[in-house]
């Protein structure tokens, strides 16, 4: 009897200490839950923010273009009126500084009016269409030889100025000036975060994902097209910490 009694008391003294162990590792199992909970919601805690930069450069290559018309109803005689004017062009350019292999003559366009332009009363038969084009880096000198092309006129060729034979300025040297227009709008995006962070009494953690925007190349106005204006936006997420 007293046997029994010893086998059912370590019995007991097994099953209490059983149920202690569980209820301890269920104490440190919601401690560690409860950590695990803080790190995510901490995780969490996200500011987005985006970098400008902007620079100011000037076109470094430049396709103009020098077109005219002629009107006759002499094919032949208007081809050697278009080579002698071609021929005006041409030297008008190299007087300015241009190189010869700078300047590309087109093959002329002829129209034939009574053809092409039903009902016309075009007095010409023929229209022919030059184009003369520079094709240079000399950007400065572009710029000078616009308002140079009365010349031209006095020697009674009428340069056309439309939409299809517009003076185009490039700017070619985009990725020298990359690294450090990243790097800028980068910091501003930086400083823009550390004043959030500070406005919300929390400290800025590191990045969490970044994204270079696409960079674009434009216009400064519409009065000095060689004047380019560049601009990239990089956007930025950062951890918050307390």
């Amino acid at each position: 009897m007293e046997e029994n009694k010893c086998v059912q008391s370590r019995m007991n003294m097994g099953s209490q200490g059983l149920g202690y162990c569980l209820m301890v590792g269920l104490i440190v199992g919601a401690l560690l839950l409860g950590n695990a909970i803080k790190v995510s919601r901490a995780d969490d805690r996200v500011v987005s923010v985006k970098g400008l930069c902007e620079c100011e450069v000037k076109a470094d290559k430049v396709i103009c273009p020098f077109a005219y018309k002629e009107g006759g109803n002499d094919l032949q005689h208007l081809y050697a009126v278009i080579e002698q004017k071609n021929n005006v062009i041409i030297d008008f350019l190299k007087a300015a500084g241009f190189d010869e292999n700078e300047i590309t003559v087109a093959a002329p366009k002829v129209v034939d009016t009574r053809t092409e332009w039903s009902g016309s009363q075009n007095p010409y038969h023929y229209i022919v269409t030059s184009v003369v084009t520079i094709c240079t880096d000399k950007v400065d000198a572009i710029v000078q030889l616009q308002s140079r092309q009365g010349e031209l006129l006095q020697k009674g060729i009428a340069t056309a100025s439309s939409w299809e034979y517009q003076t185009v300025y490039s700017f070619t040297k985009l990725n020298e000036i990359k690294p450090s227009m990243i790097e800028t709008a980068t910091k501003n995006a930086r400083e823009t975060a550390e004043k959030f962070a500070a406005d919300s009494n929390s400290k800025l953690g590191k990045i969490k994902r970044a994204t270079q925007g696409q960079f674009t190349i434009t216009d400064r106005d519409s009065n000095t097209p060689y004047m380019k204006n560049v601009r990239v936006v990089t956007s930025v997420d950062y951890y918050l910490k307390d």
